[in-house]
């Protein structure tokens, strides 16, 4: 006789009653103490709401949350009305593990620095529709659980040491599929030091684990902290479709790491775009009006030879690609060194350059192997580095019109997965470039990143 069947129809019927049971406990609280939130924190269950009444709350202990909910049923934490809840004093939100699928949601954080983190282990926790404006030294929000989620927020008015968004891990490996999307980051001065930048993704140590994340649509303003306004330092991520604005001598830095996607982002009054690392992909980008338009860097250590991950890893096999690169003090720049190692087996090609200073391209370390295609100027000084062949001058548009000067990006639909080659930059009338030839071996591929959820 085979009892295995009616077993299993007992038990799916178990798990339907117990399912059930905690769907039908699932409620909405309202709460207007930081005890009372804390108490009903701890006893939440999946699909519960804790809502906190408007008014101004003073901490002075952690809000520890390490509760359970389900993609179907999150845990919603949230602000009676969103900007309506202001807390202050010495702590904010730690989400703990095994916490999942928490989301908090409304609230203005106005209490010390270093206080809000979602912990390692804790998974799916989403900070949405925040105002982070903390004091003293530390990061508004620290990052080292999976599958976090930081969207629709405010970071503002920040002139201390620590990020605005500091995304790290545990160990060697970088917090993995982090999606950062529809953020306003503004007003960060310069607080003297290193380890202020705006948003800091990974550490070196971290470098070499892949994160799988995605940085987009974000807005940066008058951010200043420090050299970096982005800083990533681990592996295998996007980041697109951000707006960087007067922040003069800061970049979006890729300063450790290998494999990231660069694409669809625009920089106004910056330092532009700086690459450190191996088979990074930067396409589809525009910067201007700034010191610099793309920076490669110029190595003083091979960490695939063994040099320490703090090293500024040499760049190899970097495809840089159908970018524009407008009114910059210079377009494409290596700085110097001492016992440089420079850069090997760089792409640089199909790149539109308008206007800037009297150089358009300067090199000022080894620059092994490189490959120099199709690259357009129009109204610049000298082409400086950029070697006779790889590229073409067009005369500016007549009474000063479109600074395109007739030059148009070609249709083409830009993925994590493109190298730039389908919307590359050439004059309208002129036959499609050749493909840029991807190096052999080594050369960049295609990384397998998640799909994102919808998140409304």
């Amino acid at each position: 006789m085979n009892h295995r069947r009616p077993m299993l129809r007992s038990s799916l019927a178990l798990a339907g009653v117990l399912w059930a049971a905690a769907a039908a406990s699932a409620a909405t609280f309202t709460v207007n103490t930081i005890p009372d939130l804390q108490s009903r924190i701890n006893s939440a269950v999946a699909g519960d709401t804790i809502i906190v009444a408007n008014g101004v709350y003073t901490t002075s202990a952690v809000i520890n949350i390490n509760r359970q909910g389900t993609a179907a049923a999150p845990i919603i934490i949230a602000a009676e009305t969103v900007g309506g809840v202001r807390i202050t004093g010495t702590h904010g939100f730690s989400v703990n593990s095994p916490a999942t699928h928490v989301t908090i949601q409304g609230f203005v954080f106005a209490h010390i620095s270093g206080r809000n983190n979602i912990r390692s282990g804790a998974t799916h926790v989403r900070f949405t529709r925040n105002t982070f404006e903390c004091t003293g030294d530390g990061a508004y929000l620290t990052v080292a659980g999976h599958d976090a989620v930081v969207d629709y927020n405010e970071f503002r008015n920040k002139s201390t040491v620590g990020n605005m968004l500091d995304v790290r891990g545990t160990g060697s490996q970088i917090a993995q599929r982090v999606w950062v999307h529809h953020n306003y980051f503004h007003d960060f001065d310069a607080a003297g030091v290193n380890g202020a930048e705006t948003l800091r993704y990974g550490l070196s140590g971290l470098s070499l684990s892949d994160g799988f994340g995605i940085i987009e649509h974000n807005l940066f303003v008058r951010c200043t902290g420090e050299l970096e306004i982005i800083s990533i330092k681990n592996s295998r991520n996007i980041i697109r479709f951000n707006v960087l604005l007067d922040s003069p001598g800061t970049q979006l830095t890729l300063r450790h790491g290998n494999d990231l996607t660069v694409y669809g982002n625009y920089l106004k009054n910056t330092d532009g775009i700086r690459i450190f690392g191996d088979r990074h992909r930067v396409f589809g980008n525009v910067v201007e009006d700034s010191a610099s338009g793309i920076q490669i860097g110029n190595g003083d250590g091979e960490v695939a030879d063994g040099a320490p991950l703090t090293a500024h890893d040499r760049p190899d096999f970097c495809v840089i690609t159908s970018n524009a690169l407008i009114n910059n003090g210079t377009a494409y720049v290596m700085s110097g060194r001492t016992n440089p190692l420079g850069a090997t087996n760089t792409t640089f090609s199909y790149n539109f350059i308008y206007g800037g200073g009297a150089t358009v391209a300067s090199i000022r370390g080894p620059y092994t192997n490189p490959t120099w295609t199709g690259n357009i100027l129009v109204n610049t000084g000298s082409p400086g580095h950029l070697p006779p062949g790889s590229y073409i001058i067009l005369p500016p548009p007549a009474g000063g019109g479109d600074p395109f000067g007739g030059v148009t990006l070609r249709p083409g639909t830009l993925s994590a997965g493109d190298d730039g080659r389908a919307a590359t930059v050439g004059p309208t009338a002129a036959p499609a470039p050749a493909p840029v030839p991807l190096p052999p071996g080594g050369g960049p591929g295609t990384p397998a990143f998640p799909t994102m959820p919808t998140i409304p």
